[in-house]
């Protein structure tokens, strides 16, 4: 049974939400979202709250009710308040720039420049030339472009240099002995 589901979202104020069945839309300060919700989870619309119960004959319906919980309330905090991703560049040379049309260009040691075009609906904000911050209403689309630029060069454990988020810790290995 879960615990997750349990709690009802409270809608804040500023953000609307429309129920159609199963589909569920969001709108808000910063934009607007719509998710459709698995059948086996029911959605009711009481008091400025959602509640979010497992419908009979499911045997997951806890679980989709938790899930669905969370994305519902992950949409309604992006849509007021926006998430975001700080990322940071460490190691000599290297560098990053955003261009007015989305693009992000990585200077990371290879021989050439790395470019990125990030989506729709996410914008980037260069703070130094090592650091950069994404953001958008969509946590899972911000989190997956951050893994992504990432990935070009994951920090690595002997000097740490790399891309890393900034509250990443990366454990720096001893170097071998002779």
């Amino acid at each position: 049974m879960s615990r997750v589901a349990k709690c009802p979202i409270v809608i804040p104020s500023g953000v609307n939400v429309q129920l159609d069945l199963q589909d569920i839309s969001i709108k808000g300060k910063y934009g607007h979202l719509s998710r459709t919700i698995h059948q086996s989870v029911k959605i009711e619309f009481l008091n400025n709250q959602i509640i979010f119960s497992p419908r009979l004959g499911f045997s997951n319906g806890w679980a989709q009710a938790g899930t669905s919980r969370a994305l519902v309330n992950s949409m309604i905090i992006g849509v007021s308040e926006k998430f975001s991703k700080k990322l940071q560049l460490s190691g000599v040379g290297y560098r990053v720039s955003i261009t007015k049309d989305n693009i992000i260009n990585m200077s990371l040691g290879y021989s050439h420049i790395i470019t990125y075009h990030l989506p729709k609906g996410i914008n980037a904000e260069n703070l130094s030339p090592t650091e950069i911050i994404i953001q958008g209403i969509d946590k899972q689309l911000v989190g997956q472009i951050a893994a992504n630029l990432r990935s070009y060069r994951t920090p690595e454990p002997y000097k740490g240099k790399g891309i890393r988020y900034s509250n990443e810790v990366v454990r720096i290995k001893e170097a071998k002995k002779k």
